[in-house]
């Protein structure tokens, strides 16, 4: 019998999945694997994203169990557990996502000192190496990587395996929240898992993806997919929701998720580091920046987001240009402050999108205007026009009617909202 091993990461799925597809083909019996490594639960193992992904792997579980396998899990070191199994089962070729951080990349080469490994396209819609300037290994400029990606014949959607095999070897229990985390979640944090992520994008493509162009700016209708997070743990792919959208917009955001994938593996200090230099030098004030973390800063638009942040583990897009934006541009604190901020609390906050969007914002990134402004009181009226999306998360506020929740501070706060507080000084 041969056998191989299905090494899962940030593709938790049994539909349109390369690797479990692939080896399902080539072998009689495969061994799908996912590993709690021991680095990443204690860098980014926070509670958000680790009780979204204990959903997405109980639900990948069932699902490799109805077609007759199952979930092998194990805790530590990737590298050693997985070797541990090939041992054991006697499999000498692994099958695995291509990802694109520092760390995957440096995972992936010892996996290959133990193991024949098999990459494939799991995580993105194009692969992160696929396209190149003439001249170049990659793109440092969105619009001529978005002409050529849109342009790239999509794989086809491939279907669930009709059976998978499993040989001989103790499967394993999964963990509970508590034995991977002290603090609990967000209260609102999504579901996770591959059938709400199926679910989701039915219901949106059935009553909303639409008006995706016209209505993804308005903050308070939310009729955006909210599909990132699954997007992030791969409970759905890329290419089957670039395939199954039609609006050209959504595709674009596709798109740059797929840039900013590529701009990381060629660059992988820019997780930390700005890709071009910041112009001036960031300031240092402790106290604006944990306003700014809890929501209290005392302009509205900001304050809404960051509380949606943290009741959700999620935010809407539009607001988090705008967070940026105040954080960076009007604070003038460092955008690693940010995107630390956001790697805490989002569920979607892969590397690559997380650096690639902060530095974007202020100005050390791929943006050819790096002086580009984001005036939070103009988004706010122009997003926000009635002031819905402030007061849904800001609930101090919400006697202020119509756009004057947007500076509270011309209202009479002694008796409309006594606890919300003043704006920060510099930008009063």
């Amino acid at each position: 019998m041969s056998v191989a091993i299905v090494l899962y990461t940030r593709d938790l799925r049994v539909h349109d999945q390369a690797a479990l597809t692939d080896a399902t083909r080539e072998y009689d019996q495969v061994v799908p694997v996912f590993v709690f490594d021991e680095v990443l639960l204690r860098e980014v193992g926070t509670p958000n994203r680790i009780s979204f992904l204990l959903d997405s792997l109980r639900d990948l579980r069932v699902s490799l169990r109805d077609i007759g396998g199952d979930l092998v899990v194990r805790r530590g070191d990737v590298v050693t557990e997985v070797a541990r199994i090939a041992t054991a089962t006697g499999a000498q070729t692994l099958f695995v996502g291509e990802d694109v951080s520092l760390y995957a990349q440096q995972r992936l080469r010892r996996l290959r000192e133990h193991l024949e490994v098999s990459v494939h396209n799991t995580v993105t819609a194009v692969a992160p190496g696929e396209l190149a300037p003439d001249g170049r290994d990659h793109y440092r400029v969105f619009t001529p990587y978005w002409r050529r990606w849109r342009d790239e014949p999509r794989p086809a959607i491939l279907d669930v395996p009709a059976r998978v095999t499993l040989p001989n070897i103790e499967a394993g229990r999964l963990p509970e929240l508590s034995e991977l985390v002290a603090d609990q979640p967000s209260p609102f944090v999504a579901r996770g898992g591959e059938p709400e992520a199926r679910r989701r994008l039915d219901r949106w493509l059935a009553d909303g993806a639409a008006e995706y162009d016209a209505a993804r700016d308005d903050m308070a209708a939310d009729r955006t997919s909210r599909l990132s997070p699954y997007l992030h743990f791969g409970c759905i792919s890329a290419n089957e929701v670039a395939t199954r959208v039609g609006s050209t917009e959504f595709v674009r955001q596709l798109c740059w998720r797929d840039f900013y994938a590529q701009l990381l593996a060629a660059n992988p200090d820019t997780a930390h580091e700005d890709l071009h230099a910041h112009r001036h030098a960031w300031s240092e004030d402790n106290d604006a920046l944990a306003r700014w973390r809890a929501g209290r800063t005392g302009i509205p638009i900001v304050d809404a987001g960051m509380r949606q942040l943290h009741a959700e583990g999620w935010m809407h897009n539009r607001a988090r240009l705008i967070v940026a934006a105040f954080l960076t541009k009007t604070l003038r604190l460092p955008w690693q402050e940010g995107a630390r901020a956001f790697a805490e609390l989002l569920v979607d906050a892969d590397v690559a999108n997380n650096a690639g969007n902060w530095q974007w914002v202020a100005g050390t990134g791929v943006d050819t205007r790096p002086n580009r402004l984001f005036n939070p009181l103009a988004q706010a009226r122009r997003h926000d026009p009635n002031g819905d999306y402030v007061r849904r998360y800001v609930p101090e506020l919400a006697e202020l009617r119509g756009n004057a929740v947007h500076e509270p501070w011309r209202a009479p706060l002694a008796s409309t909202a006594p606890e919300y507080p003043p704006p920060l000084s510099r930008v009063a």
